[in-house]
Formats: structure tokens, C-alpha cells, sequence
């Protein structure tokens, strides 16, 4: 189980143009009688599966790794299991389900991110390019602050809503999933800690009371904060634009600064000692770090200009995941990367919250900068405003030498990083749904033949299910690589199968991926049963069962161990990537349109054996082989 991973408003006086205007809001929360965390405590319970069924799918989700002797002897480990310590595990597991709620979040959380040693700036964090660059705004050099300050309004503006609960309840038909996760966007931070890193929340909803209205800048290697209201109002875009300039200027015609925020970028127990020592230099360090830590989100003028199309992503969103770690606070859940031509991303933290979080936001502000033709249309007065203040850390020699190996290693890790974003613009949504196939399920069975056809062998492929639908639920495995996508693969590949033949395999491995992803996200998926199996033996003492430490175990993906990780992002413009799970891996994730799919994959140069440029390639020529066989095979 090492190493394993996660894919892994104030008050509102009179004041006129400075107040969020309504119509805003009431566009946003269709309805204005639900607040968005209305239905938390009706949830239900996070349900513990049957033994008997998670151990039946595990066995099935092995079987495409494992030749008959491997898969006997694996089959009878899992019997031996069953009948024997596995029962008495399961157990215990039901005595923890009754009182708890949620009773995998405190392990999830720990296991997945929290006792995680690597530095987790490149290796946890999942980032993206903004989609706006599709329309009003492709890159331009000189519009930095200027687009800069309405974006950061129209997060503001995010943020107002959410305090006040206006963000809309997300539902499955009329059933409200946990909206817990989105507590967590703004004024959130991960705390380095010697074997297990903390989060700080210090977020607020109106009713609850005050709630940190700071943001903070890293700019050159130095640090600004300032309030973004001011008294009782929200800052207008003119208004925030004056903070930004002031900063720009003064970093640009100073000295950098120390890049205190590269520390960040640290395997962990290396950050939490250097932090500590930080502190111990002199309080005002802690001060500072705090400042930080509680701000609404970290602002980072990047002096970076990637470029984008359309078609091509790839080096604004490798900027956004591996650029300069000196304006980066890679523990922060939201640092907003303005670059100096005018385009954007974001990079956050995963522990807190997963990414449909951050595709709600980017898609609110996207919206809203296409409504406004990336324009502000109100007033351009701007009143007497304090400047931003500047946080000056207490630095020695030690903290600087530290500083310089932290960026050393991430720009060395970074630089190892294979990053490809692109569009397929052939068809999408619309054409899949034409033929009646799930378009999830079309991508994903798509990678599964384009990984078998480059590495001649079935590839364990983790996506991921929400299990919204439970209390504080976040995420289940669904393990695409199944025995009916092997047998599908093996069919395309075989000269002598016609093509009725084809389609018939495919249209069973459809039935079997859609089947999955369903009982996954209603709380009946095998992998985090057996992690919660697992880590109540840890807890116990025992010793580690066999289940896990079987090779085959960790063949098909267990443990984290995965070759293909994948999710989907959404049916709208925002995308994003993450890094592989392991090193002979990938990182494929992608969004879905009407009219095209967008891929984001990433590979370690490293590795010999991968190639994320050949693998997207691949899946795209996969999707014309897809929807030639529904067009021409006859049924």
C-alpha cells in the first residue's frame, strides 16, 4: 500500500456598483429557497459492500493480469481470506460503519494525501489551463492585469455566493449529493507535518460568522496580501487592477525576493523541518505563514507566456503544473497563475477536495467572462484604498540553501514531466449519443485499445467514480481494464474476426464499463472496501494478509499501482491533468463536448516504455476505428 495515491457574503450595505448585482446570483442559484449546504446532514451513510461480492469482482478485475496458474493461486488466496481473517476484518469494518458516518474519509484522507512523503506540488496537485483562451481571450502580451482583475472579480464573486450558499446544490435527478468539498476551495492550506501533514480551513458561510476576506500575491519571489473588500463592499475590477499594478511595479523595479514559497515544492518531512526552522528564526515567520495559509486563494503573477490554440494545449497547461515554484504555494487548495500574456490556470492542492470542485468554479467564471465579452461594464471609479502590504520573511543562509535545493529538485522533476493536451475536434457528445454509446465509456474503452495496441498487453486502468450520493463521499475505482474490454482489444486485433464479431465484443464491454461505473458510485465498488480491510489489520496489529501482498495484487493496479489513471472531467470547457501513479504509468484525463473530446495525458520522460504523445495519437486514431464500426458493421 505504499505510496498509494489519489489519481490520483459580508455585509452588503448600500453600495451600489460595488454590490454583487442580484441578477448575477439569481442566475446562478436557480433556486432561491436551497442553500448549498442544506441537505449535508440528510445524507446517508457511506454503505460497507458484501464481502462476498468484493471479493467476487476483485477476482474478476485480476483475471486479464494473470495466467491460469497465477489466477488459481490467487483464487485461492481470496478463498482463505474469506473463510478465514477477511470475515473477522469485515466485521470490525461494520462496528467502525455504525459509528461514523463516513467511515472511510479520516483513512482516505491519510493514506491518499496526508502521510504521502513525496513532494506533492508535482506529484498530488492536479492543475489546468483557464478554457477562456477558446473565446474572447487568446493570448496577448499587456493584458495580464487588466484580465487578470476580472477574473479574480468573477472568483470573488464565486466566493460571495458560496458564503451566502447560493451555489447551486449539485443533484442526480432530485437526489442532492455532499456539497462538503467546496467548504474547502477558498481559505484552505496543507500544513507540512514530519510523518502526517494537517489541513487548515478557515472558511466561513455567512450564518457562521467572520471569514478571512484576504488574498494573497506571490509576485518575483515575493509575497503581498490585501483585503478584497473594503468597508463591507467587494473591490471592483478597476479597484483590484490598482492592487495589482502597484505590485507588478514595485517587484519589477526591486529586487527579487527570497522565493520562501519553493519550499513548498519539498518532499514533505524536508518542508516540515524547514518550516519549523523557519519559525524558530523568528515568530513573524509564523505570522506570515498564516497570513498565507488563511488567505482566500494565492494569486501568482507569472512571468511565463505559453502558448495556446485551440487544437493544442500542451504548454500552457505543462506551464501551469511545472512552472516557477517561487509563485507557487503548492499547499494552498487554489493558487489562481496569471500569465504575462494574458492567459490563465490554476494549481491546487488534491488533499482537500477533488477536481469537480474547481471545474465548478472555472466553468462559473468561464460563463461569465463569455457573457461579458471578457469586458468589465461598470464603473471605473476606484476609491481610497489602503495599498497591498508586503510579508517579508526573516531569512539566513540555511533557509536560502534550502530554497535553492527545493527548486533545484522540482525544476529536475518537472523538466522529466511529458505533457500533451489536445483536441479532437472529429466529433464528440453528439455523434457518440447518435450510435448509443455512453461517451465515457467511448473514451474510455478507446485508451484501453490504444494502450493495447502500442504495449501489446492489457493496461490496469483506475477512473474514478464520485460517491457524492453518501455523506462526505468523494471517490470509488472503477477498473476499466475488464475481462469484456480484453476480449474486445484482442477481437480488433485479430485479422480473421469480422466485424459484426468487433462490434458485438465492443457493445459488451460498453454494457460492462456502464454497469461499473454505476454500482461504484452507489457505494458497492471492491477497492476502497479492501483498503479499509487492510488498514483495520493495520490498526489491529495483524499481520498483513496475503490478499496484499500477492503479486498479482499489485499486478492489477492495487496499492495505487495502476499504469493508466484516469478521470473525466465534465461536460464543459475546463480540463486539467495530474501526473502518473506510478512510473512506467500515465495521467489521461479528458473532457467531453458536444463536438470534440479534449485529452490532457501526461508520462515521465524517464520511462522509457511511455510516450504520452504516441498514446493520445493512438486513442484518437482508436475513436475513428470506433465509429467506423458502428457505421459499417450490419446487426
Amino acid at each position: 500500500m505504499k505510496g498509494l495515491q489519489a489519481p490520483s457574503g459580508a455585509h452588503r450595505g448600500a453600495c451600489g456598483v460595488f454590490t454583487v448585482s442580484r441578477i448575477m446570483e439569481n442566475q446562478l442559484a436557480k433556486s432561491t429557497e436551497e442553500r448549498t449546504f442544506q441537505y449535508q446532514d440528510s445524507l446517508p451513510a457511506l454503505p460497507v459492500p458484501s464481502l462476498d461480492e468484493s471479493l467476487k469482482k476483485y477476482l474478476e478485475a485480476v483475471k486479464p493480469f494473470a495466467n491460469e496458474e497465477e489466477y488459481k493461486q490467487t483464487e485461492e488466496i481470496v478463498q482463505n481470506f474469506q473463510n478465514g481473517i477477511g470475515e473477522k476484518l469485515h466485521q470490525k469494518l461494520l462496528e467502525r460503519a455504525k459509528g461514523k458516518r463516513n467511515w472511510l474519509e479520516e483513512w482516505w484522507l491519510n493514506v491518499a494525501y496526508l502521510d504521502v512523503r513525496v513532494p506533492s506540488q508535482l506529484n498530488v496537485n492536479f492543475g489546468g489551463p483557464a478554457a477562456h483562451s477558446e473565446h474572447y481571450w487568446p493570448p496577448k502580451e499587456g493584458t495580464q492585469l487588466e484580465r487578470g482583475s476580472i477574473t479574480l472579480w468573477h472568483n470573488l464573486n464565486y466566493w460571495q455566493l458560496l458564503k451566502m450558499e447560493k451555489v447551486p446544490v449539485h443533484k442526480i435527478g432530485n437526489m442532492p449529493l455532499d456539497m462538503n468539498q467546496f467548504r474547502m476551495l477558498f481559505s484552505t492550506c496543507k500544513v507540512p507535518g514530519i510523518t502526517r501533514d494537517s489541513i487548515n480551513n478557515y472558511f466561513k458561510t455567512e450564518s457562521e460568522g467572520h471569514t478571512p476576506s484576504h488574498i494573497a500575491v506571490l509576485c518575483r519571489g515575493r509575497v503581498f496580501v490585501f483585503d478584497v473588500m473594503h468597508e463591507g463592499c467587494m473591490m471592483t475590477p478597476p479597484e483590484l487592477l490598482r492592487q495589482l499594478t502597484y505590485i507588478q511595479k514595485k517587484c519589477h523595479s526591486e529586487p527579487d525576493g527570497p522565493g520562501v514559497a519553493a519550499l513548498t515544492s519539498e518532499e514533505r518531512t524536508r518542508w516540515a523541518k524547514a518550516r519549523e526552522y523557519l519559525i524558530s528564526l523568528d515568530p513573524k515567520n509564523l505570522t506570515i505563514l498564516e497570513k498565507i495559509q488563511s488567505s482566500l486563494l494565492v494569486y501568482s503573477l507569472d512571468d511565463a507566456s505559453p502558448q495556446v490554440t485551440p487544437e493544442d494545449y500542451s504548454e500552457v497547461t505543462t506551464m501551469v503544473l511545472t512552472g516557477d515554484p517561487t509563485v507557487r504555494w503548492g499547499d494552498k487548495s487554489y493558487n489562481f497563475i496569471s500569465f504575462s500574456n494574458g492567459l490563465f490556470g490554476c494549481n491546487c492542492d488534491h488533499a482537500p477536495y477533488d477536481a469537480m470542485v474547481m471545474v465548478d468554479i472555472c466553468h462559473y467564471v468561464d460563463q461569465k467572462i463569455f457573457e461579458n465579452e471578457g469586458r468589465w461594464k461598470g464603473s471605473e471609479k476606484v476609491r481610497d484604498i489602503p495599498p497591498p502590504e508586503e510579508l517579508v520573511f526573516t531569512v539566513d543562509h540555511k533557509v536560502l540553501d534550502d530554497i535553492d535545493r527545493a527548486k533545484e529538485q522540482y525544476l529536475k522533476q518537472g523538466s522529466d514531466l511529458q505533457i500533451v493536451a489536445y483536441a479532437f475536434k472529429s466529433f464528440g457528445k453528439m455523434q457518440t449519443k447518435k450510435k448509443q454509446l455512453h461517451p465515457d465509456a467511448f473514451i474510455q474503452l478507446a485508451l484501453q485499445l490504444a494502450y493495447y495496441r502500442l504495449h501489446e498487453c492489457p493496461g490496469s486502468c483506475y477512473e474514478t467514480a464520485m460517491t457524492r450520493a453518501y455523506y462526505h463521499g468523494r471517490t470509488e475505482t472503477v477498473r476499466s481494464c475488464t475481462l469484456e474490454a480484453v476480449d474486445w482489444c484482442q477481437t480488433m486485433e485479430d485479422p480473421s474476426a469480422s466485424l459484426h464479431k468487433r462490434q458485438q465484443k465492443m457493445l459488451q464491454a460498453f454494457a460492462k464499463h456502464s454497469k461499473m461505473m454505476k454500482e461504484c458510485s452507489s457505494g458497492k465498488g471492491f477497492d476502497r472496501h479492501l483498503l479499509g480491510l487492510f488498514l483495520i489489520a493495520k490498526e489491529e496489529g495483524l499481520p498483513i494478509p496475503e490478499l496484499f501482498t500477492d503479486p498479482l495484487f499489485y499486478k492489477s493496479g492495487g496499492g495505487g499501482n495502476f499504469v493508466l489513471s484516469t478521470s473525466l472531467l465534465g461536460y464543459t470547457r475546463v480540463h486539467g491533468v495530474v501526473v502518473p501513479m506510478i512510473h512506467r504509468g500515465y495521467g489521461f484525463f479528458y473532457h467531453i463536448r458536444d463536438d470534440r473530446f479534449v485529452v490532457a495525458c501526461t508520462a515521465w520522460k524517464s520511462c522509457a516504455e511511455t510516450d504520452a504523445e504516441k498514446l493520445v495519437k493512438m486513442v484518437f486514431q482508436c475513436f475513428y476505428d470506433m465509429m467506423q464500426l458502428m457505421n459499417t458493421a450490419q446487426l
